[in-house]
């Protein structure tokens, strides 16, 4: 699973809309659907949106893991962070996300734990 959270943070570092679109298009089941305090969208050129549209908000920013993932029956738990890459993470969030039985990622439920003022 460690795979498919990195296949995640990838897609959401793609700055290029076709790369961002393939990866999408490897790691996302179809009717893919993604839920945060902010914006709940399905399919992947809603999440891809909402990507862009993040991207855009956060110039310049990278996603990172923090921490180690913990998973068991499909499911994933894990931390992220977002800020200047190698700088101290200004956003931290933590998703839970649900794998299909060929190992897309089907469901992402996100939660944000420090935002900046």
């Amino acid at each position: 699973m460690n795979e498919i959270v990195t296949a995640y943070l990838e897609t959401w570092n793609a700055t290029e809309t076709g790369v961002r679109a393939a990866l999408l298009e490897r790691h996302w089941a179809d009717d893919a659907a993604y839920t945060d305090p902010m914006v709940a969208v399905s399919g992947r050129a809603g999440i891809g949106g909402v990507i862009e549209a993040v991207q855009g908000q956060f110039p310049g920013f990278v996603f990172s893991l923090v921490g180690t993932p913990d998973t068991h029956h499909g499911y994933t738990r894990f931390q992220w962070g977002l800020g200047p890459a190698g700088d101290e993470p200004l956003v931290v969030g933590f998703d839970v996300l649900n794998t299909d039985d060929t190992g897309r990622i089907r469901q992402v439920i996100g939660f944000l734990d420090r935002v900046p003022a």
